[in-house]
């Protein structure tokens, strides 16, 4: 069950510490000052979840690792992320569908993680709860923005949904060892969460008049260190000054 645990746990710290990666690429791109700020804002939060789950990993760990060393120093293969957060920022589109395919799951997610029967889960989900509230918010609020604005906006904001859906099935796989606690309670049944995360999702389509895509899902392996293309791209930068300067005090 210790194993178990610490598989979710790191499961969700990944998750959360690349995208915050993603958006603080953002810094200062921002399409207006208010927007730039609150892009960092959530990038930030992330960070913050990112600590919160990735400290928990390293009491449940075998191993002397702290969350410095699991941020940084591990191989490509070892990250659990889902594939979705890894997806480069192509445009604003894709950085705001992106940012709400995964905000409705993190609301779902959290909200049944505060009934978990792991002291420490609900404690980090009750603690986030507040923030991915105002993701969720805010990330809806554009994808109405851009699917009801300018013919231009409508239209990137449709290829960023039709692209980015292909990666939305990885969200509900569950390894047998997520799997174990669910049945223990600890956790919630991922695949029970699908038909509300599309319904949420679909009601705001319907708001922005954006359609949904009409292929099936990846459900892939990310639990089992299977990523895009673009994370070993994205770790050479961010771990580049980690591994340089192992020794280094901040």
């Amino acid at each position: 069950m210790k194993k178990d645990l610490y598989n979710f746990a790191i499961r969700m710290g990944d998750t959360s510490w690349i995208l915050s990666h993603r958006l603080c690429e953002l810094c200062s791109f921002g399409p207006f000052l208010e927007e730039d700020l609150a892009m960092t804002n959530v990038g930030l939060d992330h960070i913050g979840q990112a600590e919160e789950w990735l400290n928990y990993a390293c009491e449940l760990s075998d191993e002397d690792v702290d969350a410095d060393f699991l941020a940084y120093r591990r191989k490509e293969k070892e990250y659990r992320n889902v594939q979705l957060v890894e997806y480069p920022n192509d445009d604003f589109a894709y950085v705001i569908t992106r940012q709400f395919y995964l905000d409705v799951y993190n609301y779902l997610l959290y909200t049944k993680l505060t009934q978990s029967k792991d002291a420490t889960f609900a404690a980090i989900a009750q603690k986030s709860l507040k923030e991915v509230k105002y993701h969720l918010r805010h990330s809806s609020n554009w994808m109405v923005r851009l699917g009801d604005g300018t013919e231009e906006s409508h239209e990137r904001v449709q290829n960023a949904v039709d692209d980015l859906w292909f990666y939305t099935g990885d969200l509900f796989v569950m390894p047998e060892s997520e799997q174990n606690l669910a049945k223990e309670g600890i956790i919630p049944n991922l695949a029970d969460l699908e038909a509300d995360w599309e319904k949420m999702v679909l009601e705001v389509f319907e708001k922005a008049g954006i359609n949904k895509p009409s292929y099936e899902v990846l459900a892939s392996g990310s639990f089992d260190g299977q990523h895009t293309e673009y994370l070993g791209f994205m770790l050479c930068e961010m771990q580049y000054l980690p591994n340089k300067y192992q020794d280094a005090k901040w």
